[in-house]
Formats: structure tokens, sequence, C-alpha cells
């Protein structure tokens, strides 16, 4: 296949970087404990300088990799999916939600928001960034809005996105892996001050699992 005919079936979606996939525990959120497969596709420009995954950022290294292979691996091992990234929306998730969800399979995201939403998901998980704010329209559909919290200024950087989201929208605040120790604390506090949040762990990372 040419060089170009790959990159007219990246566009269609049909071909995506993908950087690994794996069955896990979902250690975030609103289904953490829960199983669910996930799918990591490579290409992010949002650069946060917290990221635990900036190997993903670059989609060149990552081989673009058939739709339909993704697929036939996830429906394997659970019925939830988990489309994330990098930035999965840089995509067109068209071809590969249509697909998953053509299988039976309940299809997840997390995303920053900053590019404009594309595919058919069951479960909108919205992590707004300061590089890069969201498009317009994911506040209106997702389920989730996730807030890292780095330092104090970025509660008001959650209420600010919280305004937004829609009235079923579930609201968390997650400290950055780095800050733990001392955000923790604060964002007790402040959920117990604001009862409308809740705390959300990295729970994958102290079962030391992926």
């Amino acid at each position: 296949m040419t060089k170009e005919a790959i990159a007219n079936r990246v566009e269609l979606g049909e071909l995506l970087p993908l950087m690994e996939e794996f069955y896990t525990i979902q250690g975030e959120g609103a289904h953490t404990g829960t199983p669910a497969y996930f799918i990591r596709v490579g290409g992010c420009d949002v650069g946060c300088h917290w990221c635990d995954v900036k190997e993903s950022w670059d989609a060149a290294i990552h081989p673009p990799t058939e739709a339909a292979a993704i697929v036939a691996n996830a429906k394997k091992y659970s019925k939830t999916i988990v489309i994330t990234g990098g930035e999965p929306l840089m995509w067109d998730m068209n071809h590969l939600t249509r697909m998953l969800k053509a299988e039976g399979l309940n299809v997840h995201i997390e995303t920053s928001g900053a590019y404009e939403l594309s595919g058919h998901w069951d479960w909108i998980c919205l992590s707004p960034k300061k590089r890069m704010l969201p498009k317009p329209r994911i506040y209106e559909e997702a389920h989730e809005l996730k807030v890292i919290i780095y330092n104090k200024n970025d509660f008001a950087f959650a209420e600010e996105h919280a305004e937004k989201v829609n009235g079923k929208c579930e609201l968390f605040l997650q400290p950055e892996w780095s800050v733990r120790e001392k955000m923790t604390p604060f964002i007790v506090e402040y959920v117990m001050a604001n009862p409308k949040w809740k705390v959300s762990l990295q729970t994958h990372k102290y079962l030391n699992i992926p």
C-alpha cells in the first residue's frame, strides 16, 4: 500500500496509529473497579507537562493498524471498551466505534475534548486541559467531567468547566499523580465543602496494574 493510500485510510479512520491495547481494571472516574479493554491511540498535541504517557504524543511512531483487527482483539476480552490516548479525537472515530457497537460492545472514550467529537459512544469522559480547551459540543454530550488537580488554581478551572456541562454529567476531581500526597487532602476538603464533586484516584497505579 502506498503512503498516500495509507494516509487516506487513516483520514477515514479505517487505519489508526495504535500504541497499545490491553485488558485491565478501569482505575479512574465513574467506572473505577470495573474490567475494561483499553485501546490507546497514538497522537496528541495537547502537551500536558505532567502527562504519564508522553510516548503516545508522536503518532508517526505507532503503526497504522486496521480498525477491523483492533475490534477482533477487543471483543475477545470485554464487553466494555475504552478508547484513550494520546488524544483519540485527533482521528475520525466513526468507523472504529461503529464496528465495536455492531459487536454489541459498550464503547467509552477518555478525551480532552480539544478536537471535534466523532464516534458513537456509550460513555464520554471529558478531562479538559488548559493548553487546548474543549470544543463546545462535547460539554453537551459528556457523561463525566474529570479535572486533574495539580495545584490549588485548578479548583477554579474545574468550576469553570462544571458550569458548561449538562446537568446529568458526573463531576470528579483527581490529583495529578506526582503531587498526590500534597493535593489529595485539599481535594478531600474541597469535595466535602462542594458535594456535587466526587474524588477520583488513579487506583490502577496503587494496584500496580496497567
